[in-house]
């Protein structure tokens, strides 16, 4: 798995609450264009939230669903966007003092075409797009986007 991990300036409530929150996914995930629904029970396991991938006019609708999850510790998801496949993603949240947080972002293919890419390859692209995506999910929070700040 690639694993990129930040220190953001904000509470592990509060990435929480953006995390939680998945009408704001497209916000803050590299490569989510647009969120078409979001299962009532999001967060929770089993529970998906329906995106598009790509740019316009060249979309796909897939989804993405929750396999585990701690409130503001930990959220694994299994994140589809075929035809290129499938991949397992787990952010963690670790609390390191005064209004910050240790966040980190686990990703690896595990179905499709993205999975016979050389690993060698496959990790240097993922953790530049994730490393963007920890930075998005950091000023969204210190922002208040996630309505509980």
């Amino acid at each position: 798995m690639s694993t990129v991990t930040e220190v953001l300036d904000s509470s592990a409530d509060r990435i929480w609450d953006v995390m939680a929150d998945g009408w704001l996914y497209s916000g803050w995930v590299v490569g989510a264009s647009r969120i078409r629904a979001v299962d009532d029970q999001w967060p929770q396991v089993g529970a998906r939230l329906h995106h598009s991938v790509g740019s316009w006019p060249f979309l796909i609708d897939d989804n993405t669903s929750v396999t585990a999850m701690e409130p503001a510790k930990e959220l694994k998801l299994l994140a589809r966007g075929w035809p290129m496949g499938e991949a397992e993603v787990l952010i963690t949240l670790e609390p390191i003092g005064s209004g910050q947080c240790k966040v980190s972002i686990s990703e690896d293919a595990v179905r499709g075409p993205g999975k016979f890419m050389p690993k060698a390859l496959r990790d240097p692209v993922i953790g530049v797009r994730n490393r963007e995506t920890l930075k998005r999910l950091g000023l969204m929070a210190v922002g208040g986007a996630g309505g509980k700040g």
